[in-house]
């Protein structure tokens, strides 16, 4: 196993950055240690909607948690405003940084391997875990 840790600028999109952090490194499996910083607006799927929310800021990240792989991330994350309102959901493409994000993801590739595959029970795409010698 091993540790990425990456810092996104101002103006970076949260999202597509750890993508491409994923891309860069081969990371077939991973989890999200940590996800501290602020952004412009937070784009956030809630629960049991189909579109993307945008929530107007700036935003301080509270709390993120996440399975992620070039295969697919899938990340929960909580921002709060000014007066301390904290919202969450999924984290969708469109959220940008706005002074910092300080990412930490480990990478757990030489243990398994993540997909996503449709699941009838749910209507998305969900994990499948192939572990190393299997």
């Amino acid at each position: 196993m091993r540790t990425l840790c990456q810092r996104l600028r101002p103006q970076e999109e949260l999202f597509s950055s750890i993508e491409k952090l994923l891309q860069n490194n081969n990371v077939k499996a991973g989890v999200l240690l940590s996800l501290v910083g602020s952004v412009t607006e937070a784009s956030l799927r809630f629960a049991a909607d189909d579109k993307s929310t945008i929530v107007s800021g700036p935003l301080e990240i509270v709390s993120a948690t996440g399975v992620v792989a070039m295969s697919g991330c899938h990340i929960h994350i909580s921002v709060s405003d000014g007066t301390g309102k904290t919202t969450g959901g999924h984290l969708m493409p469109g959220s940008m940084v706005y002074t910092t994000v300080e990412l930490v993801i480990l990478d757990l590739s030489s243990d398994c391997e993540f997909s996503r595959e449709p699941c009838a029970l749910s209507g998305f795409d969900e994990l499948v875990i192939k572990n190393r010698g299997d």
